[in-house]
């Protein structure tokens, strides 16, 4: 569930703790490489100080895929873990695109995520809500809150829940 801050202490978090910090805070480990794409096409784009990021798969540390279609063999919970998965690895690929540091995201402006579902599954947002929720606890809600689709789809990449991308917009200077 995403932290809830008021404006003021979500600023003094901003400032005091480290992105890769809070992330290991959480109980999780940021991938040290971003995971190489699964095809003809390269992790992100960067225009000015915009970072374009591709679709990011739930690959795990060992290189691994987490594999599933929801409603069919995989639950609401398991989900939300493969979407924060996928958070994981786009901020390994927003750490190199900006620099080496993830403090230097000012905002992530959109996400969009794609869920692999049965028909009848109508819990696509509660799913990318594992991705959404996991960078609002990662950047505050002031850097975190963006815009968002959650899109049902019969089949994804290599038999994954979950495929998500997202637009962030890096601080001037970096």
């Amino acid at each position: 569930m995403m932290m809830r801050l008021s404006a003021v202490s979500s600023r003094v978090l901003r400032r005091n703790v480290h992105v890769e910090a809070r992330v290991a805070a959480l109980g999780h480990t940021l991938p040290p490489t971003p995971p190489a794409p699964k095809g003809n096409y390269t992790g992100y784009s960067r225009e000015g100080n915009l970072i374009y990021l591709s679709g990011h798969l739930p690959q795990l540390l060992d290189g691994s895929l987490m594999k599933g279609r929801l409603g069919e063999n995989f639950t609401v919970e398991e989900g939300q873990a493969a979407a924060r998965q996928c958070a994981l690895n786009l901020l390994a690929t927003i750490r190199g695109a900006a620099g080496g540091d993830l403090d230097n995201v000012k905002r992530v402006l959109r996400v969009t995520g794609y869920v692999n579902s049965t028909p009848d599954f109508t819990a696509q947002p509660s799913i990318i809500n594992g991705c959404s929720d996991f960078f609002g606890e990662v950047f505050g809600v002031e850097v975190a809150r963006h815009a968002r689709s959650a899109v049902g789809v019969n089949v994804l990449p290599l038999g994954v829940p979950v495929e998500i991308e997202a637009i962030v917009l890096l601080k001037d200077g970096c």
